[in-house]
């Protein structure tokens, strides 16, 4: 027991409770199935015999990995019924997230999708490779491959990922500048100030759920994303209101109609214009962004 109370078991897996949900999350985007996950990662650590455990960082992160892979083929099922495009589950965090640049970078909204065309080994290989820096022998023990075939599948994710992935973030001061104005043209309605602040080949994805109206498939080009906006707001009629945020260490809004939190928007902005609009309205995926969830790469 420790001076706490609590056993060494517990000790360690609460040492590591951070990173491990983190590794969860950016595996499956989804905070809900996350803490599922370490609900069973808790499960068997409890079991084991730590006596016989060298690394208990690499051994608690080798469990996590493999319950998040079995997961994530579930989840992979699940998705193929989802009504409408599917975006990773938004979360408020703390400043220092949004200020490590690696990390803020992972949990963009634009790079966790690039990262759902991974096969699930694929995603697990890159987010314990390229993310959290672990040595390929961990990961082989994790993912039940050998070194070999592990530097091959990164090798693979990474090339793909690569060519698909946002180029370099905007600076602080273009992305702020960039919120602005569309935050500006959005609660005048002014399409103008939209069509001046969104890329010629914006990208716009909306996720209800099939629980809130929302566009069934993505919407593409600053005129057509502009007039749905617009249009979406004048067939609502109420007055909207957005508020700034940060979500998965990113900065974005929390847009409100009528005085009630209707969803959270989060952007890719490149050459200070937005380049992609990920627009989260289903509610089951919006309990995460009241309170700030921690997390971490260590």
């Amino acid at each position: 027991m420790s001076e706490h109370g609590t056993d060494p078991a517990t000790d360690t897996f609460v040492a590591h409770r951070n990173l491990l949900f983190t590794v969860a999350y950016e595996m499956l985007g989804s905070a809900a199935d996350a803490e599922d996950v370490l609900q069973e990662t808790w499960l068997r650590w409890a079991a084991v015999d730590l006596e016989q455990v060298q690394d208990h960082r690499a051994y608690l992160v080798r469990i996590t990995t493999r319950q998040a892979l079995n997961r994530l083929r579930t989840m992979t099922r699940r998705k193929e019924s989802y009504v409408g495009p599917w975006l990773p589950e938004p979360m408020l965090t703390a400043p220092d997230v949004a200020e490590d640049v690696e990390l803020s970078e992972s949990l963009s909204m634009a790079l966790m999708l690039v990262l759902e065309t991974l096969s699930p080994t694929e995603r697990a290989v890159f987010v314990l490779r390229e993310v959290f820096d672990i040595e390929y022998d961990e990961i082989a023990a994790a993912v039940d491959k050998s070194p070999a075939a592990v530097r091959q599948i990164a090798h693979r994710a990474r090339k793909h990922v690569d060519a698909r992935r946002p180029r370099r973030s905007a600076s602080v001061k273009v992305t702020r500048a960039a919120l602005e104005s569309f935050q500006h043209a959005l609660e005048t309605g002014d399409l103008q100030g939209l069509l001046d602040v969104l890329a010629p080949e914006v990208v716009m994805l909306n996720d209800g759920g099939g629980i809130k109206v929302a566009a069934p498939r993505p919407i593409t080009g600053a005129s057509k994303v502009a007039r749905f906006i617009l249009g979406a707001m004048a067939k609502n009629g109420a007055t909207l209101t957005a508020a700034p945020t940060v979500v998965n260490g990113n900065p974005a809004l929390a847009l409100s109609l009528g005085g009630e939190f209707d969803g959270v928007v989060a952007f890719r902005i490149e050459d200070g214009h937005i380049s992609g609009l990920y627009y989260v309205r289903n509610p089951e995926k919006l309990t995460r962004v009241d309170s700030e969830t921690s997390l971490t790469l260590r």
